[in-house]
């Protein structure tokens, strides 16, 4: 047992470290839950447990989540390629002006990442807009990375009700929730994580002013010259009003869905038909489904004469999803391995043996751990999720804890450990700007890590006294 128990602990530091070093996830899933059960001992069950396992866990997360990645990817594709994003960008800077440089760089990231796009196609728009307002304001271009975290990393992703994030979407199955679970929490959690996150960065802003230090003398040849999933053409001249609109749709249908239509509909049919379908875990996915997928025609559907290529932005749009999902599902299969082995019981009582009588405790150290390891949020969740998912529902039930609550402390979780150095986000938008983590990682990690743990911490104490609200 303790051997076995060594073999998931060594596994999981070579996966955190090789992931760190740039090594792809598909390739060191599979490679790092074959050497933990090399190193178990249990050598008769290596390809076994890949198929049967590995593969069984991979393929279900897909059948989930697959639509939400691809509607999602989709939906950013078409915000970028259609001049919305960069029109709703440029309408906050008209409002706001280079005097509130750092608070519009996090809003217009808040904006369209609670709309549903893309944090990396949010990261490529925002970034061009950000260094043109930091430059004429004489704000250090180290803090560009942490405005754009902050608006994109952190509560339009974990806290506020009713985002299509994958990271909201992910608990509705295991806890029969919606993506506005607990809405009150959350919006206290954004509230938090927003006003302290801009009171830090323009403190550092002030600071460096003080100094004299400015904009800074920078190589911009640096700069990642890419686009999230190619040659981006995006169409100017978008309507404010226009752009706007599918973020609106996206957040309005899918609360439509959510609390007029789907409880009001007789789902007895559906029960009859699939006898294994759980109805009530899945009509949140399902609202975000309709939303997004509606948002996505009425963009193509308004814009059909301004398209340049629109075969080449549905294209690249669905192709961008591949990565992130198969990311995503091969760390599951390599946590349904890791569940599989003996050792692994131990650990797993050890962190549901953290704090007794309190699971969102418990769950929140599982989750943001986990996604701290594996550098991703949705990552960590859905491991944490697919190994004691039920185990964390059941605590919930005896100790009388909504399971919304449970869902909106495990997303907020997630969204804590996520961003360590090691993170793909992270060394993304760092290269974005042409920077490095020595110049910019304390405040990334200041706004991502430090004040997200501070609402965590914040809403499982209301939660604990008021329950879910």
């Amino acid at each position: 047992m303790f051997f076995s128990t060594l073999a998931i602990v060594i596994s999981l530091l070579l996966l955190m470290y090789l992931a760190y070093r740039g090594y792809s996830v598909l390739l060191l899933a599979p490679l790092m839950a074959t050497l933990a059960v090399l190193l178990s001992g249990d050598i008769a069950l290596m390809l076994p447990i890949y198929t049967e396992t590995f593969m069984s866990a991979l393929g279900g997360y897909l059948l989930k989540f697959f639509p939400i990645f691809l509607l999602g990817a989709l939906f950013g594709q078409l915000m970028a390629d259609s001049g919305a994003a960069s029109a709703i960008a440029n309408w906050i800077t008209r409002v706001l002006g280079v005097r509130h440089a750092i608070l519009t760089v996090v809003l217009a990231c808040g904006l369209l990442t609670y709309g549903g796009v893309s944090l990396f196609v949010v990261a490529f728009a925002i970034y061009p807009i950000a260094r043109e307002l930091f430059r004429a304001a004489a704000i250090p271009k180290r803090l560009i990375p942490a405005a754009i975290a902050l608006g994109s990393f952190t509560f339009t992703m974990t806290a506020l009700p009713g985002t299509p994030a994958i990271q909201n979407a992910i608990p509705i199955p295991y806890f029969g929730t919606n993506a506005f679970a607990a809405p009150g929490l959350g919006i206290i959690a954004a509230l938090i994580m927003f006003g302290v996150g801009w009171w830090w960065l323009n403190g550092r802003a002030l600071r460096a002013q003080t100094a004299g230090e400015g904009y800074g003398e920078h190589d911009e040849s640096r700069e990642a010259n890419l686009t999230p999933e190619g040659d981006s053409r995006p169409v100017d001249g978008m309507p404010f009003m226009l752009a706007i609109t599918p973020l609106v749709l996206v957040i309005g249908i899918n609360a439509l869905f959510t609390y007029a239509i789907f409880p009001r509909l007789d789902m007895s049919a559906l029960s009859a038909a699939y006898p294994e379908l759980q109805v009530a875990n899945q009509t949140g996915l399902w609202a975000i489904i309709i939303a997004l997928l509606t948002a996505c025609a009425w963009l193509v559907l308004t814009r059909l004469r301004h398209w340049q290529s629109l075969q080449d932005t549905l294209n690249r749009g669905a192709l961008g999803s591949m990565l992130p999902i198969f990311n995503t599902a091969s760390e599951v299969g390599y946590g349904a391995v890791i569940a599989s082995l003996a050792g692994f019981a131990i650990l797993r009582d050890a962190v549901l043996g953290v704090a007794p009588g309190n699971p969102l405790v418990s769950e929140a150290v599982a989750m943001t751990t986990l996604a701290g390891i594996t550098g991703s949020s949705s990552g960590g969740l859905s491991i944490a999720l697919q190994t004691l998912g039920s185990d964390y529902l059941a605590l919930a039930e005896q100790a009388g804890i909504a399971p919304e609550l449970m869902h909106r402390v495990a997303v907020l979780a997630a969204g804590g450990f996520d961003t360590l150095p090691h993170c793909g986000a992270v060394i993304t938008l760092l290269s974005i700007c042409g920077l490095t983590h020595r110049q910019s990682y304390l405040n990334i990690a200041m706004v991502t890590i430090i004040i997200p743990m501070l609402a965590l911490i914040s809403v499982i104490t209301l939660g604990s006294l008021f329950g879910a609200f």
